[in-house]
């Protein structure tokens, strides 16, 4: 069991920079690829970026490629949503998601345990 809580989300303008993070708490956590997903409203979540699990191998959507990067500390349970030049269409409800497979996948349906949530908002 992995529990993930998000932090990091707020107001920013057009052009500006966040950082999210999401710790893990629970076992192995260095076993499990990881991955940033958002969703807008009225839209389906969607996959933003993924990181293996030894933070070697790294996959963006192309919309943030660029501009977005991810990466973990495996020590201290944690992972990074470094976002950059941002967007008024990078608006979304962002979302981190464990998966108990080493490996990225895009697909929502692969991760096995996801945070609540932190509320990004680019204002132009």
């Amino acid at each position: 069991q992995v529990q993930l809580v998000e932090s990091g989300g707020g107001l920013v303008q057009t052009g500006g920079s966040l950082r999210l993070s999401c710790a893990a708490s629970g076992r192995a956590f260095s076993d499990y690829a990881m991955g940033w997903f958002r969703q807008a409203p009225g839209k389906e979540r969607e996959f933003v970026a993924g990181i293996s699990r030894t933070g070697r191998n790294t996959y963006y959507t192309g919309s943030v490629k660029g501009r977005f990067t991810i990466s973990r500390d495996n020590a201290k349970n944690m992972v990074y949503l470094q976002m950059n030049s941002l967007k008024s269409e990078d608006t979304a409800v962002y979302y981190c998601a464990a998966r108990r497979v080493p490996f990225i996948t895009i697909a929502t349906v692969e991760y096995d345990y996801w945070g609540q949530g932190t509320q990004v908002t680019v204002s132009s």
